[in-house]
Order: C-alpha cells, then sequence, then structure tokens
C-alpha cells in the first residue's frame, strides 16, 4: 500500500465575511510536507484574508483549518511558532543590521539565547554572510536582502513557510536564486504556501489553487492545469480560469 503524506495544512469550507461580503467562500484544501504550494488569485481575490487566516491573523467566519497540527481557531498563538513568514513588502528592518535583524525575529519566534547563536552562527556559513554582520540592511545588495529574509523566516527550521509575493520588484537572476533556496528547503522536508503575481514561478510549484472571487477555481498541478484548461503555459491557464472574476481590487 502506497504511504499517504503527512498534511500539514488542511482546510475544509473555510469562510470569512465582513459583513454580507464573503471575501473567502467556503475553500477546501490540503498541503503535504515538503510540497510547494502554490497560491495563485487576481488582486480581490481573498488570498491575503485566507493566507492570514491560516498564518492565525485572523479568525474565520466559518470552517475548519489545521496548521502544522494546529486549530487555525483555538491555537492561532501556537502556529505562530510553528511556521515562517515573509513578505516582498516586509521582511527585513532595514534600520538595523543583519545580525540585530537575526536576533528580533530568533526572539519573536521563541528561541532561546543559546539555539539563537547556534542559528545564526549556521546561518553565516550557509550564506557566507560573516563579514556583513553590523552592516546596515538598507546598505546590502537586493540578492543579499532576498536570502537574509528567506534564511530569518526559516531559521527557527519551521514545519511551514509562508511566502507572500517574495519576488517582487527584483530581477530575473535574482528571482532564479531565490527559487534555489525555495528548493532546498522543500528537500529538506520543509513546505513552502507561495503567493505570486510572476506565473512562470507557478510552474516550479508541486500543485497550484487559482482563487476567483473568495472560492478556489482550480487546483492541480501545472501539468494538470494546462491539460484540463487547454492552456501552453500557466499564464494562459491564469487567464481562462480568472475571466469570470467580478471584483478586480
Amino acid at each position: 500500500m502506497m504511504e499517504t503524506p503527512d498534511k500539514v495544512i488542511s482546510v475544509k469550507d473555510l469562510t470569512k465575511k465582513f459583513g454580507d461580503f464573503a471575501a473567502v467562500d467556503h475553500i477546501s484544501f490540503d498541503v503535504f510536507k515538503g510540497e510547494i504550494f502554490g497560491f495563485l488569485g487576481a488582486n480581490g481575490a481573498g488570498k491575503t484574508t485566507a493566507m492570514r487566516m491560516l498564518c492565525g491573523l485572523s479568525i474565520p467566519t466559518s470552517g475548519t483549518g489545521y496548521v502544522a497540527g494546529c486549530d487555525i481557531i483555538k491555537q492561532s498563538e501556537l502556529i505562530k511558532r510553528r511556521i515562517g513568514y515573509m513578505s516582498q513588502k516586509f521582511s527585513l528592518y532595514s534600520s538595523l543590521t543583519v545580525n540585530e535583524n537575526i536576533i528580533l525575529f530568533s526572539t519573536i519566534y521563541g528561541m532561546t539565547k543559546a539555539e539563537i547563536k547556534d542559528a545564526s552562527a549556521k546561518l553565516y556559513r550557509e550564506l557566507d554572510m560573516e563579514n556583513m554582520r553590523d552592516t546596515l540592511v538598507k546598505d546590502i545588495p537586493v540578492g543579499w536582502k532576498q536570502k537574509l529574509a528567506f534564511a530569518v523566516s526559516t531559521i527557527h527550521n519551521p514545519e511551514i513557510v509562508f511566502l507572500d509575493e517574495p519576488t517582487g520588484g527584483v530581477d530575473p537572476v535574482t528571482r532564479r536564486k531565490f527559487w534555489e533556496l525555495i528548493y532546498q528547503a522543500s528537500s529538506r522536508g520543509m513546505t513552502i504556501f507561495v503567493t505570486t503575481h510572476y506565473l512562470d514561478e507557478a510552474e516550479y510549484c508541486n500543485r497550484i489553487s487559482i482563487m476567483v472571487d473568495g472560492k478556489i477555481k482550480a487546483l492541480g498541478s501545472p501539468e494538470e492545469l494546462k491539460k484540463e484548461y487547454d492552456g501552453s503555459s500557466m499564464d494562459e491557464v491564469f487567464r481562462k480560469v480568472a475571466e469570470t472574476a467580478v471584483r478586480d481590487d
């Protein structure tokens, strides 16, 4: 009998309403250990609201969800200790040094001083950033900032890392190098939950969901979705799935 992969995210009929408006409307899906799961949708589709619930930052109106074995309604604080999070908009404090950022985020994730010392030493070795310890983050190149932001978001070895448009605004070479970090983390068994506006990056995911107007309208591997929607690329698939969208912001 084939072994069933471990579910690290399991969502059933998850809904978030603001008055009569359903920002997230009865979505259901599972994400498995070590998987790179792409979470796509146009602006206003409900991606950010859904991700906030999964990260324990917003309570659902109805439905159920489990992340890293924790109930998103009853154990939201525990979830925050078991996940990592990186956003293109806010990942590091630019006015702090590299080392100060590492210490700050390690503390936020609940690590002890001894754990921070060991983890930061390993981080410096792996990233070859020892000579940047006391450099302000705003003064290091964008590629190094991305490496550091990803390393800081995973320094506590979380089961899942949520990446919210992590490659926005960077050049193609830097984007490709960042995806190498994602693959390395996935190969170690870490689950990657990523949103992106770059549809070529969707090709790098094991599976993809596409949200339209608060609902999941498509779910599968890139090859499965291209076959189902008769598309030659994920950009073409996305356009076909999202063509009925009503929300635009």
